[in-house]
């Protein structure tokens, strides 16, 4: 179980519209978070609004971290107003991370603010060269291209309106890159986040072609400790919590 504390705001701006990266460092020792890791974030200092809000590591940086997330209601636009030298009360790290990989056949895909902790798992299997594709609606909600860029991670960039890379959608652009390397496709292993949809799409073409795979899913949380069993989702092994045996799933668990 994650424990609670605090950390001092090192920075906090904004990257692309409604969208923040917040550099927090923990005023007392915590353990080390890993990809697919979370923490429960205050966003204020009294009760309102009460409930913390689930942000994903999005980069781990010495004894600090980076969080990435997009203002989308009252707590989060709160926290995209606090300054240098604040602090705010954190649980975590939580939930069970991205499992290593056993192949150096790497594919990560990764939709919206789906790139917050697909990045964090990208910079740390760079030196086996995966091979990313990342959606985006817009060119300017296309989050951290240069940043993947300076870690050496290759980017295939999907745009809904073809402002930015490859006109379409992510998973089109993943199945033309896999069909054109059909002797090798299950070799492959994916690691995904993103909005249900495309989640969706990526399991049922990885299961039914037989490639292993990890996704974590965005859901809403109350406890982040599994007590309250807000964010349950079905699988095929009964109703799971997603901040507890989750967020990151195999790809063959959820029920669509």
């Amino acid at each position: 179980m994650g424990r609670l504390f605090k950390a001092s705001v090192k920075d906090n701006r904004e990257i692309a519209a409604n969208h923040y990266l917040i550099t927090l460092h923990p005023l007392e020792k915590i353990k080390r978070p890993a990809p697919g890791n979370f923490f429960m974030v205050s966003a204020g200092n009294g009760r309102d609004p009460l409930l913390k809000r689930p942000i994903s590591v999005h980069r781990i940086q010495g004894s600090s971290f980076q969080l990435l997330y997009r203002v989308a209601g009252k707590g989060t636009a709160i926290l995209s107003r606090k300054r240098t030298g604040d602090t705010i009360e954190i649980l975590g790290p939580l939930g069970n991370g991205f499992p290593a990989a056993k192949t150096r056949n790497i594919i990560l895909v990764a939709g919206g603010i789906g790139i917050a902790p697909v990045f964090a798992l990208a910079e740390s299997v760079a030196k086996k060269k995966p091979l990313l594709f990342y959606g985006a609606r817009t060119k300017a909600e296309a989050l951290c291209i240069k940043e993947l860029a300076s870690i050496g991670i290759k980017t295939v960039v999907s745009t809904d309106d073809g402002t930015l890379g490859e006109k379409g959608n992510v998973i089109d652009s993943l199945k033309d890159h896999l069909s054109r390397h059909p002797a090798s496709i299950t070799d492959h292993v994916l690691y995904a986040c993103g909005p249900a949809p495309m989640l969706k799409a990526l399991s049922e073409f990885a299961v039914s072609n037989r490639i292993k795979g990890h996704i974590a899913l965005e859901q809403n949380m109350a406890c982040g400790l599994g007590t309250c069993l807000g964010c349950v989702v079905n699988t095929v092994n009964g109703y799971k919590r997603v901040c507890k045996e989750g967020p990151v799933f195999p790809v063959e668990e959820i029920v669509w």
